[in-house]
């Protein structure tokens, strides 16, 4: 499914993507294309794309493409799953230590809508961190590699 939403390729066409996308939730998949959790989460994200194409713009990267992001958003499990507004990088409160990235896929296309829905709402606010909509049993859990560090 990743051959349907737009690929970022390169640091720069990152960096290009957080600067210029206004007034819409920027999502940004970090994983792999030929890993099965990611290629269920592609298919998510591509049959709501269109539905959510007022409020988001989806792109995929693949970490090994970008070495800088992966470590900078600490992306240790994939897919992870980024958000920003207008730049500005969105923080959702999922009930876990973790509130800079959705790590895993979703278990519905609706939880997917309705995360989006909610960041949208709380950035157009000035909101820089929401509380997430899903189903706490619908976001799977990891344990963090620093946590007690």
């Amino acid at each position: 499914m990743s051959f349907l939403l737009p690929q970022l390729t390169c640091k720069k066409e990152v960096d290009q993507a957080i600067k210029t996308v206004a007034e819409k939730v920027l999502v940004l998949r970090f994983g792999r294309d030929n890993d099965a959790v990611c290629l269920q989460l592609d298919d998510i994200l591509a049959k709501t794309a269109h539905d959510l194409s007022k409020m988001a713009v989806i792109y995929l990267v693949d970490v090994n493409n970008v070495p800088v992001y992966t470590q900078y958003f600490d992306i240790s499990y994939i897919p992870s799953t980024v958000f920003f507004f207008n730049g500005q990088h969105m923080k959702v409160d999922y009930g876990s230590p973790d509130h800079t990235k959705f790590v895993g896929s979703f278990k519905t296309k609706q939880d997917f809508i309705d995360l989006i829905e909610v960041i949208y709402r709380g950035a157009m606010r000035g909101k820089l961190i929401v509380r997430s909509p899903i189903d706490p049993n619908n976001i799977p859990k990891y344990d963090l590699l620093y946590q007690g560090i």
